[in-house]
Parts: C-alpha cells; structure tokens; sequence
C-alpha cells in the first residue's frame, strides 16, 4: 500500500482527497489551512473529510519550517499530492517523497499557470479550461505533466460554475491516473512553457469596471468574479454599484452613445466603450434591485457612471 501525505484545501481538496480513499491509499497526514474569517467559506472542508476518516490533520502557517519539515520527513510517504493548497512547497519538503510530489492544477497546462487559473481563463474569453496533474518542482506549475482532463466555458458561465467542473476534472483525471502512479508506470510530458503564460493572484479591486472596454471584455470579466468572488464594481450617482450578472445584447442604436446605465421598459442596460449589455442582476449600496425597483426609485433613462 502506498503511503502519502496529503496538501489540500478547497473542493478539489476534498474531493481528490476521497478519490485517495477510494483507492486504498494510506494518507499518513493531511496539511490544511485554517479557514479564513475575512473571506467567504463557500466550499467543502478537507479538514472534516480527514478527521471522518480518523487521518491526522495539521494547519501551519508554513509548511516549510523545520518542525513540519521533520514531521513529515518522519512518515516516511511514497507521494505527496497537493490539492489546492495554497503555500509553495519548498526543496527540503520536495525532496522527501520516494515516489515523487504531484500537485491538481486548475487549467490546461501549461496555460494559466500561477494563482487564480479559472478566473483568467474567463477574463481572457476562453472557451475551454480544466484540470493538470502534474509532478513538482520548486518553480510553480512547470513540472511534468500525468493526467489532464478539459472542460467546456459556456458564454455565460461564472466563475463558480467553471469551478465546479474544474472540480470534477480533478476528480476524473485523478481517478483515471493513480492505478498507473501507485504501481510505477505512470507515462509522463514535458511542459512546453512557451504555450502558456504565468498569471499573478487578484484582490477586490482588480473587479473595478473600466466601461470604455468592449461589451464582451465587460462581460467577461462580470463573470468572472462574480459571487462567490468580491463582483465587478462601478459607481452610479455617487453610489457604489456590483454588476452581478450580464448579457451580451444585439442591440446597435446606443453603440455611438457614451458609456452609461440604461432603463427601458423593466430592463437596464449598459453602454460599453463598444457594445451593449443587458444588466440582468446588479446591486446599489450592497441592496440587489430590479430594473423596475430602480426606475420607480430614481426614473427612467441613461446615468452616467462615475
């Protein structure tokens, strides 16, 4: 039986986490964060799944002091897997595995490597996106490539909903894999760096909406960092407005119009620096309203944003 220690956090944490399970594997350790009071807990616990299971749980600050380093090193693990964990493991701790360390990206490497990968794949328009099992190194998201499952981005879809099917790839991707990695034969591939880029995390602020941008790129980024993640932000009549959800429209008449928040006949609408969007779902002052809800509050017409 193969021994592993286990880095995870998040749903494809959890969920790779079971497919070990599922497997016979015998995680010695699992290494977790300890969730974070400022940030939104809209994901399974890792952390639940291990002490179900009775497999000892630890949360350092940093993996890489040598206390933890020593622990680990003392369990002597064939692997460790790292699901969404969200410290660098460093040289010392790499370099205890016999059989190697593998880390479940989420995106198609080498594209989208760094922090982030699902978001940017939205922001970027992309049509498709996923999940990469792949060994470790001490550079992020560059070592060899074991499995790699794709999944379509849909027009419309958000963030969270791409999330969930990256999920879901992890877990067929692992699933399909670890019989060959457990016994040995596992076939690897080298990345091609060249065909992808390396992409930085993103605070609430990167979510400020610059309206003289396409209706498409507007759209894209709405998406993206829609809730769960902080949403794209605007001002409107000294207000703070959250863009919540949007459409791409057909419409032409207002192209040449400057940038602004449209209502008509219980629908609002954004001009874009080119393009229109069908504004389905937006928030005033943190209070999520109707289009009808807004005219009766404050008219009809065009408003320009601040």
């Amino acid at each position: 039986m193969s021994r592993a220690v286990v880095f995870a956090y998040h749903n494809v944490g959890q969920r790779c986490l079971s497919v070990l399970l599922a497997h016979g594997v015998d995680v010695a350790l699992v290494v977790t964060h300890r969730d974070n009071p400022k940030e939104t807990i809209w994901f399974d616990s890792v952390q639940q799944l291990a002490e179900l299971h009775g497999i000892p749980v630890i949360t350092p600050e940093n993996p890489n002091e040598p206390e933890v380093v020593e622990q680990i090193r003392a369990l002597q693990p064939d692997f460790f897997f790292s699901f969404y964990y969200r410290e660098m493991l460093k040289v010392p701790l790499l370099a205890i595995p016999k059989q190697g360390a593998l880390n479940m990206h989420g995106s198609l490497l080498p594209k989208y490597r760094g922090r982030v990968p699902v978001n940017w794949a939205i922001i970027h328009g992309e049509t498709e996106t996923g999940a990469t099992l792949h060994y470790m190194t001490e550079k992020p998201d560059n070592g060899d490539i074991v499995a790699q499952q794709a999944v379509p981005i849909l027009p419309n879809d958000t963030a969270h909903q791409v999330f969930q099917k990256v999920t879901v790839a992890a877990e067929i991707a692992l699933n399909d894999v670890l019989p060959a990695l457990l016994a040995g034969n596992v076939q690897r591939q080298k990345q091609d760096l060249s065909k992808g880029g390396y992409f930085g995390g993103r605070k609430a602020e990167d979510g400020i909406i610059d309206w003289s941008l396409s209706a498409q790129q507007i759209h894209n980024l709405v998406r993206a960092v829609a809730p769960p993640y902080p949403g794209a932000t605007t001002r409107l009549m000294g207000r703070s407005m959250r863009v919540l959800q949007t459409l791409v429209t057909k419409c032409t008449a207002a192209e040449k119009e400057q940038p602004g928040f449209y209502v008509k006949e219980g629908k609002a609408y954004a001009i874009c620096g080119s393009g229109v969007l069908r504004v389905v779902r937006f928030e005033l002052e943190g209070v999520e309203m109707s289009a009808s809800e807004f005219a009766t509050k404050y008219g009809a017409g065009k408003f320009e944003f601040e």
